[in-house]
């Protein structure tokens, strides 16, 4: 067995999610008295009530300098997937595939596959055509087989394979591939998360230079899938900033694995989603929601630190509102907010705020989402003042 490779999960036992804290006992799934929505803190309009699920905690005691990790996983394995639960938005259940996807990705399907069909005739009329020739007998030189647009389907399962390949081999030579002694708290994240999704094998995972850009993405080459999160997502020494959301966003990545969206089949078959306008937006965002949906299951408290730190930054997400933002999403009216949101390859950030918090419906794709109550944005008394200290950069050493 390789050293970095975890061993196999146990069939029992469960771990908590992390916060960055002391150790907790794990409070059980079941669905017991109802909680308010886990913004409800911040002042919003009171969301319908939920069951109450796990608060993430870490069970793991921090590694000491150049000494390795005792286990990859905690005492008791990785945490079981929910495996006799219907597929939900909850943190209880198995996450839930967004209602648009599959619909969307049947339609761009069947036009990707009629424009491999047009640019093969064309290379059939090309090859066994006459030529044509002008009034003055010279032989016309120009093809629709010579356009761009023809030739890039025609290699484009050569070309995104290469592409796929470059992209992965870039990871492994630049970046850093967390395991056990680098970057513990993320590399246990990732094994946490493929458990969780009931993942046969986690994907590697590499922290790549950021330049103070918020971002992480999952892509695969083979049989290999991997996941990339920048590095300003960490502080100095390899800890998160705010753990809860780098869980969530780790599990957003790893659910783009687990649902699919980085098999190479299915993005050959997408290969025309970037050229058909507000269709093939309207699939990768339909994706976003489902991975979105992943990372909530992942790491419910996770979800409005994320969104915050995407709003704001990693420095100034404290000072966001995210009740105040997310309802702004149900007042923000006008022909180019639709627009600005049917362009969009993600969901934009006040209607995936407001569907992180509201887990009673699937994420608004097309119209601006509805307050299950008039007259309660703003709440009753207005929204609280931000008394979290900031975060401040970190200082050099």
């Amino acid at each position: 067995m390789h050293p970095h490779e975890p061993h196999s999960p146990p069939p029992t036992g469960s771990s908590p999610e992390h916060t960055g804290g002391q150790p907790e006992p794990t409070p059980s799934l079941d669905k017991g008295a109802p909680q308010p929505s886990p913004w409800a803190s911040s002042g919003g309009y009171p969301a319908p009530e939920q069951p109450a699920f796990p608060p993430p905690t870490s069970p793991y005691p921090p590694v000491a300098p150049n000494q390795y990790a005792p286990g990859h996983y905690p005492p008791g394995g990785p945490p079981m997937p929910p495996q006799h639960r219907p597929r939900g938005l909850m943190p209880w259940d198995r996450p839930a595939r967004h209602p648009w996807e599959i619909p969307l990705l049947v339609v761009v399907i069947m036009m990707t596959s009629v424009a491999y069909l047009l640019a093969v005739l064309f290379m059939l009329i090309a090859l066994f055509a006459d030529p044509i020739v002008d009034e003055h007998g010279v032989e016309q030189t120009g093809s629709l087989i010579s356009s761009p647009y023809v030739l890039l389907l025609l290699f484009a399962p050569v070309l995104l394979w290469a592409g796929r390949g470059l992209n992965f081999a870039t990871q492994r030579v630049n970046g850093v591939r967390m395991s056990p002694t680098q970057f513990p708290e993320g590399y246990r994240m990732v094994q946490e998360a493929a458990a969780r999704f009931g993942m046969h094998r986690a994907p590697d995972a590499y922290v790549v230079l950021g330049n103070g850009q918020i971002n992480a993405f999952a892509a695969g080459h083979g049989f290999r899938r991997y996941v990339a999160v920048y590095s300003d997502l960490f502080e100095i020494g390899g800890a998160a900033r705010e753990p809860d959301a780098l869980a969530f966003i780790i599990g957003h990545e790893v659910g783009h694995i687990a649902a699919g969206h980085v098999s190479y089949w299915r993005q050959l078959g997408m290969f025309v989603a970037p050229w058909l306008p507000l269709l093939g937006a309207s699939l990768i965002r339909a994706q976003e929601y489902t991975a979105d949906n992943h990372g909530y299951c992942f790491s419910p408290r996770g979800a409005s630190g994320a969104m915050a730190t995407l709003a704001a930054g990693k420095y100034l997400n404290t000072d966001v509102g995210v009740d105040e933002m997310a309802d702004r999403a149900a007042i923000e009216k006008g022909g180019f907010i639709w627009l600005v949101n049917a362009m969009a390859s993600h969901p934009v950030l006040t209607w995936r705020m407001w569907a992180l918090r509201d887990r009673s419906r699937p994420g608004p794709m097309f119209w601006r989402p509805s307050p299950p109550h008039p007259g309660m944005i703003p709440p009753p008394g207005g929204y609280p003042l931000a008394t979290t200290p900031r975060a401040l950069p970190p200082k050099p050493v």
